[in-house]
This record gives C-alpha cells, sequence and structure tokens, in this order.
C-alpha cells in the first residue's frame, strides 16, 4: 500500500476529486493548508506599500491505495492539477506498512475500501 500526498492549488480539488471518482477512487483526506516553494511566495503590491506573503494557501490531500492503482492515482491527480503555472504543486508517494477499519478491525487493502 502506498500514501499519496498532493499538495495542489485550492481551485483544483474539485478538478482532481472528478478525475479520481472516475478511476473508482473515493476517498480521501482534505486539509487546506500554508506554505511556499522556490517562488518565495507573493508579494502583491497595495496603494504606496509592497507587502510580502510569504505562505501562499494550498489544499493537501492525502489517499492510502493498494500498490497497483498507484501509477493511475498519480497520473490522475497530474492531469487534473496541471495549470502550467509555477505553483501547482507536488505529489509524494510514501509506503504504508498497514492499516486498519476500526469499525470492522480489517486490515491490509481490505480495510481501503
Amino acid at each position: 500500500m502506498k500514501k499519496i500526498e498532493a499538495i495542489v492549488k485550492p481551485f483544483k480539488l474539485d478538478d482532481i476529486k472528478e478525475q479520481l471518482d472516475e478511476i473508482g477512487i473515493r476517498g480521501m483526506t482534505v486539509s487546506e493548508v500554508k506554505g511556499f516553494g522556490r517562488g518565495g511566495g507573493k508579494a502583491p503590491i497595495y496603494p504606496g506599500a509592497e507587502y510580502i506573503i510569504d505562505f501562499v494557501p494550498k489544499i493537501k490531500i492525502e489517499i492510502v491505495v493498494a500498490d497497483d492503482v498507484v501509477d493511475d492515482v498519480v497520473e490522475a491527480i497530474l492531469d487534473a492539477a496541471y495549470t502550467g503555472h509555477v505553483g501547482d504543486g507536488k505529489i509524494f508517494l510514501y509506503d504504508v506498512h498497514e492499516a486498519i477499519r476500526i469499525r470492522t478491525r480489517e486490515t491490509g487493502p481490505d480495510a481501503l475500501i
């Protein structure tokens, strides 16, 4: 099993959710986060002054899936999150040792369904 963590632009969440739904992925955790990458945030100019915003609003999507669908999920996120502009985001993949559904005590990939 793998945990897929994607940090993306907030307005892309619905597109990503739709793409994942099309390939049968319906469970995910979504968090509102802030951060910045190489761009270092934004520097909007207000009348009379430049105001530095260090952290940019982002969405973090976390999904745990069986190994055989990882490539499909990553491809769906890449397609849906892409704008071609700086700040499109990042995807991180982690190994998951175990998953347990609390209600039924199912383990492994069965706990993900």
